[in-house]
């Protein structure tokens, strides 16, 4: 029988005023979903609408997968 597989897909938007995504909210983040068994699949930058206005935000679409 094949493995099976679940994924999870999260949007993490820069802030809306100026500022850099820093590596230790992205470990963190990364961490938090490895001890729940996911792990990092694919992280792709995008842009993502934002809650103000019609254009998008620079952020990353983080992509993570595990058994199920």
């Amino acid at each position: 029988m094949a493995d099976r597989f679940e994924y999870k897909v999260l949007e993490l938007r820069e802030k809306l005023i100026g500022g850099k995504m820093s590596g230790a909210r992205l470990e963190k983040l990364l961490n938090e979903h490895a001890a729940e068994g996911w792990r990092l699949k694919a992280i792709t930058a995008a842009e993502i609408k934002g809650r103000i206005g019609p254009g998008g935000v620079e952020g990353v679409l983080i992509t993570f997968e595990r058994r199920v």
